[in-house]
């Protein structure tokens, strides 16, 4: 278990497996806030499929926001890699300026990195442009992506939109469509109410307008395929500086631990 604190706000990852039955009541009720359709029996469906947890919790431990993870190996595109892919994500929107959910997933996944030299992706769906607007922040090159310095990479991202083709096949089947790179589930969550809108000028942020886009069906439920190199050369400065803060938290807790032991 891994353990980060921001002002207010506590993360900790947990196994899916020690989740307890009124956490899994807590995450589906904070589900139900945010997203119209939300099914109890798929939510519990997709939750078993993953094996790791992140919980956001108050200062009364009440459940402010999770996000659902599971890792795993693959050879879908001829190479092994190993793949972080993230299912239901909710911060309550009280809650939304905490850095405790990306402080506690750079953490997360940094300890997931494989010890053979293979690279970790992450796997992202995402049917808001607030979601898709953490890989600019934190990522330095990811897909899809409006950067026109892209194109100085052409070989470089069709090697990845290739590996995130392969991925997706892999992962989501016939649900996945390779022309637009959305997966559109039997059952969709549609953002909530005004969670739909975009805000006067948020279409000025060119990463927000790409979203857009390419995802026009969000208002359905549309999912973005979106795949990013997780290492410490592919961190933007913001990036970097969130991952000093969790080695630096991540040691004080070891110190902390350390201190109960006895002499």
């Amino acid at each position: 278990m891994s353990i980060t604190v921001a002002p207010g706000l506590q993360g900790r990852t947990v196994s899916r497996p020690s989740l307890t039955a009124s956490t899994i009541d807590a995450m589906f009720a904070l589900l139900s806030t945010h997203f119209t359709g939300a099914d109890r029996a798929t939510f519990e469906v997709d939750l078993a499929e993953k094996n790791l947890v992140i919980l956001l919790e108050d200062d009364d431990g009440v459940l402010r926001g999770f996000s659902t993870l599971v890792t795993y190996d693959t050879t879908a595109a001829g190479e092994s890699v190993r793949v972080v892919y993230s299912g239901d994500t909710i911060v309550d929107r009280a809650w939304w300026g905490s850095s405790a959910l990306a402080r506690t997933w750079i953490q997360t996944v940094q300890s997931l990195r494989p010890q053979d030299g293979r690279e970790l992706y992450w796997l992202l769906l995402t049917s808001g442009f607030r979601t898709y607007r953490f890989l600019p922040v934190f990522f330095r090159e990811f897909y899809p992506c409006c950067d026109a310095a892209e194109a100085v990479r052409r070989a470089d991202r069709t090697e990845v939109r290739q590996l995130a083709d392969a991925i997706a096949r892999e992962r989501f089947g016939s649900r996945y469509d390779a022309d637009t790179g959305i997966v559109r589930f039997d059952r969709p969550y549609v953002l909530a109410g005004d969670l739909l809108d975009v805000p006067d000028g948020k279409t000025a942020d060119p990463h927000v307008r790409y979203f857009l886009e390419r995802n026009p069906g969000f208002v359905a439920g549309d999912e973005l395929v979106c795949l990013t190199r997780i290492d410490a050369d592919n961190l933007t400065p913001a990036g970097r500086r969130m991952a000093r803060r969790c080695v630096v938290e991540a040691g004080s807790l070891v110190m902390e631990a350390g201190s109960l032991d006895p002499a």
